[in-house]
Protein backbone atom coordinates (compact mmCIF):
# COMPACT_ATOMS: atom_id res chain seq x y z
CA UNK A 1 0.00 0.00 0.00
CA UNK A 2 2.84 2.93 0.77
CA UNK A 3 4.65 1.68 -2.45
CA UNK A 4 1.23 2.81 -4.26
CA UNK A 5 0.76 5.54 -2.37
CA UNK A 6 4.58 6.93 -3.45
CA UNK A 7 3.81 6.62 -6.75
CA UNK A 8 4.86 2.63 -7.66
CA UNK A 9 2.95 1.50 -10.26
CA UNK A 10 3.61 -2.19 -9.75
CA UNK A 11 2.41 -1.88 -5.91
CA UNK A 12 -0.58 -0.51 -7.40
CA UNK A 13 -0.25 -3.56 -9.89
CA UNK A 14 -0.22 -5.83 -6.95
CA UNK A 15 -3.39 -4.29 -5.32
CA UNK A 16 -5.26 -4.33 -8.79
CA UNK A 17 -4.44 -8.62 -8.76
CA UNK A 18 -5.26 -8.94 -5.23
CA UNK A 19 -8.62 -7.33 -5.09
CA UNK A 20 -10.15 -7.01 -8.91
CA UNK A 21 -12.12 -10.45 -9.02
CA UNK A 22 -13.65 -8.99 -5.29
CA UNK A 23 -14.84 -5.57 -7.30
CA UNK A 24 -15.94 -7.42 -10.20
CA UNK A 25 -18.12 -10.17 -8.86
CA UNK A 26 -19.49 -7.53 -6.41
CA UNK A 27 -20.58 -4.90 -9.21
CA UNK A 28 -21.47 -8.05 -12.05
CA UNK A 29 -24.08 -9.17 -8.97
CA UNK A 30 -25.25 -5.43 -8.85
CA UNK A 31 -25.77 -4.65 -12.57
CA UNK A 32 -25.86 -8.07 -14.50
CA UNK A 33 -24.46 -7.10 -17.29
CA UNK A 34 -20.95 -7.99 -17.99
CA UNK A 35 -20.12 -5.47 -20.43
CA UNK A 36 -21.19 -2.69 -17.60
CA UNK A 37 -19.57 -4.47 -14.82
CA UNK A 38 -16.09 -4.27 -16.70
CA UNK A 39 -16.42 -0.29 -17.22
CA UNK A 40 -17.97 0.26 -13.86
CA UNK A 41 -15.22 -2.03 -12.69
CA UNK A 42 -12.29 -0.28 -14.69
CA UNK A 43 -13.69 3.17 -13.24
CA UNK A 44 -13.37 1.91 -9.61
CA UNK A 45 -9.61 1.46 -10.13
CA UNK A 46 -9.33 4.72 -11.83
CA UNK A 47 -10.65 6.39 -9.27
CA UNK A 48 -8.87 4.44 -6.11
CA UNK A 49 -5.48 5.39 -8.28
CA UNK A 50 -6.60 8.86 -8.42
CA UNK A 51 -7.41 9.07 -4.64
CA UNK A 52 -4.56 6.58 -3.28
CA UNK A 53 -3.42 9.47 -1.70
CA UNK A 54 -6.75 9.92 1.05
CA UNK A 55 -7.02 5.96 1.57
CA UNK A 56 -5.76 5.25 5.35
CA UNK A 57 -5.90 2.18 7.32
CA UNK A 58 -9.17 2.72 9.73
CA UNK A 59 -9.10 -1.27 10.85
CA UNK A 60 -10.65 -2.35 6.93
CA UNK A 61 -8.42 -3.40 4.17
CA UNK A 62 -8.18 -1.89 0.92
CA UNK A 63 -10.45 -4.23 -1.05
CA UNK A 64 -13.26 -2.86 1.58
CA UNK A 65 -12.52 0.84 0.61
CA UNK A 66 -12.67 -0.82 -2.95
CA UNK A 67 -15.81 -2.00 -2.71
CA UNK A 68 -17.37 1.52 -1.19
CA UNK A 69 -16.04 2.78 -4.42
CA UNK A 70 -18.11 0.30 -6.68
CA UNK A 71 -21.19 0.33 -4.29
CA UNK A 72 -21.24 4.45 -5.12
CA UNK A 73 -20.09 3.99 -8.80
CA UNK A 74 -22.84 1.63 -9.04
CA UNK A 75 -25.52 3.57 -7.04
CA UNK A 76 -24.45 6.51 -9.76
CA UNK A 77 -24.74 4.19 -12.24
CA UNK A 78 -28.62 3.62 -11.81
CA UNK A 79 -29.77 7.21 -10.65
CA UNK A 80 -28.70 8.67 -13.69
CA UNK A 81 -31.15 9.12 -16.26
CA UNK A 82 -28.47 8.18 -19.01
CA UNK A 83 -28.85 4.88 -17.78
CA UNK A 84 -32.30 4.15 -18.89
CA UNK A 85 -30.79 5.35 -22.34
CA UNK A 86 -27.48 3.37 -22.52
CA UNK A 87 -26.72 0.01 -24.50
CA UNK A 88 -23.61 -0.83 -24.25
CA UNK A 89 -21.40 -2.27 -26.87
CA UNK A 90 -21.02 -5.55 -25.92
CA UNK A 91 -24.83 -6.00 -25.34
CA UNK A 92 -25.49 -4.58 -28.72
CA UNK A 93 -23.19 -7.01 -30.48
CA UNK A 94 -23.61 -9.57 -28.74
CA UNK A 95 -21.31 -10.69 -26.26
CA UNK A 96 -20.84 -14.15 -24.54
CA UNK A 97 -23.82 -13.78 -22.26
CA UNK A 98 -27.28 -15.72 -22.96
CA UNK A 99 -29.52 -13.42 -24.19
CA UNK A 100 -32.27 -12.87 -21.11
CA UNK A 101 -36.09 -11.93 -21.10
CA UNK A 102 -36.81 -8.88 -19.12
CA UNK A 103 -39.29 -11.10 -16.86
CA UNK A 104 -35.58 -13.75 -16.23
CA UNK A 105 -33.54 -10.16 -15.27
CA UNK A 106 -36.81 -9.55 -12.79
CA UNK A 107 -36.99 -12.53 -11.43
CA UNK A 108 -33.52 -13.07 -10.45
CA UNK A 109 -33.39 -9.28 -9.10
CA UNK A 110 -36.33 -9.91 -6.70
CA UNK A 111 -34.83 -12.88 -5.69
CA UNK A 112 -31.19 -11.11 -5.47
CA UNK A 113 -33.23 -8.18 -3.10
CA UNK A 114 -34.62 -11.01 -1.09
CA UNK A 115 -31.22 -12.65 -0.64
CA UNK A 116 -29.63 -9.58 0.62
CA UNK A 117 -32.95 -8.66 2.15
CA UNK A 118 -32.44 -12.21 5.09
CA UNK A 119 -28.34 -11.43 4.78
CA UNK A 120 -29.10 -8.14 6.55
CA UNK A 121 -31.27 -9.90 9.48
CA UNK A 122 -28.40 -12.15 10.27
CA UNK A 123 -26.88 -10.99 13.35
CA UNK A 124 -23.91 -8.53 13.01
CA UNK A 125 -21.14 -11.10 13.18
CA UNK A 126 -22.96 -13.45 11.14
CA UNK A 127 -23.74 -10.87 8.51
CA UNK A 128 -20.31 -9.36 8.57
CA UNK A 129 -18.95 -12.80 7.68
CA UNK A 130 -21.31 -13.84 5.25
CA UNK A 131 -20.89 -10.43 2.68
CA UNK A 132 -17.38 -11.15 2.85
CA UNK A 133 -17.40 -14.71 1.91
CA UNK A 134 -19.97 -13.51 -0.89
CA UNK A 135 -18.02 -11.21 -1.81
CA UNK A 136 -15.12 -13.80 -2.12
CA UNK A 137 -13.09 -13.25 0.72
CA UNK A 138 -11.03 -16.39 1.69
CA UNK A 139 -11.83 -17.36 5.18
CA UNK A 140 -8.41 -16.92 6.60
CA UNK A 141 -8.34 -13.28 5.52
CA UNK A 142 -12.16 -13.13 7.03
CA UNK A 143 -10.99 -14.21 10.51
CA UNK A 144 -7.48 -12.21 10.04
CA UNK A 145 -9.63 -9.02 9.65
CA UNK A 146 -12.36 -10.10 11.66
CA UNK A 147 -10.41 -11.27 14.57
CA UNK A 148 -11.38 -13.92 15.22
CA UNK A 149 -10.44 -17.94 14.39
CA UNK A 150 -11.41 -19.21 10.99
CA UNK A 151 -12.99 -22.06 12.88
CA UNK A 152 -15.40 -19.52 13.73
CA UNK A 153 -15.69 -18.67 10.53
CA UNK A 154 -16.46 -21.33 9.38
CA UNK A 155 -19.25 -21.68 12.30
CA UNK A 156 -20.59 -18.46 11.26
CA UNK A 157 -21.25 -19.41 7.77
CA UNK A 158 -22.86 -22.46 8.42
CA UNK A 159 -25.01 -20.83 11.16
CA UNK A 160 -25.78 -18.35 8.13
CA UNK A 161 -26.90 -21.38 5.53
CA UNK A 162 -29.21 -22.59 8.27
CA UNK A 163 -30.89 -19.47 9.11
CA UNK A 164 -30.89 -18.30 5.44
CA UNK A 165 -32.36 -22.12 4.64
CA UNK A 166 -35.22 -21.09 6.89
CA UNK A 167 -36.24 -17.82 5.76
CA UNK A 168 -39.65 -17.93 4.91
CA UNK A 169 -39.23 -15.33 1.76
CA UNK A 170 -36.18 -16.75 0.24
CA UNK A 171 -38.04 -20.77 0.38
CA UNK A 172 -40.84 -18.90 -0.87
CA UNK A 173 -39.38 -17.17 -3.84
CA UNK A 174 -36.83 -20.04 -4.34
CA UNK A 175 -39.97 -22.37 -5.66
CA UNK A 176 -40.39 -25.93 -5.57
CA UNK A 177 -37.00 -27.96 -5.19
CA UNK A 178 -36.65 -30.99 -7.69
CA UNK A 179 -35.78 -34.41 -5.29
Amino acid sequence: MEGAQDGDSAAFAQLYSACSDTVYRYVYYRVGSRATAEDLCSEVFLRAFARLHTFTWRGRDFGAWLVTIARNLVADHFASARFRLEVTTGEFLGSNENERSSEDITIESHRNSGLADAINRLPCRMRQVTWLWALGTPTAHIAQQMRISPSTVRVHLYQARQRLAADPFLTQIAGPTES
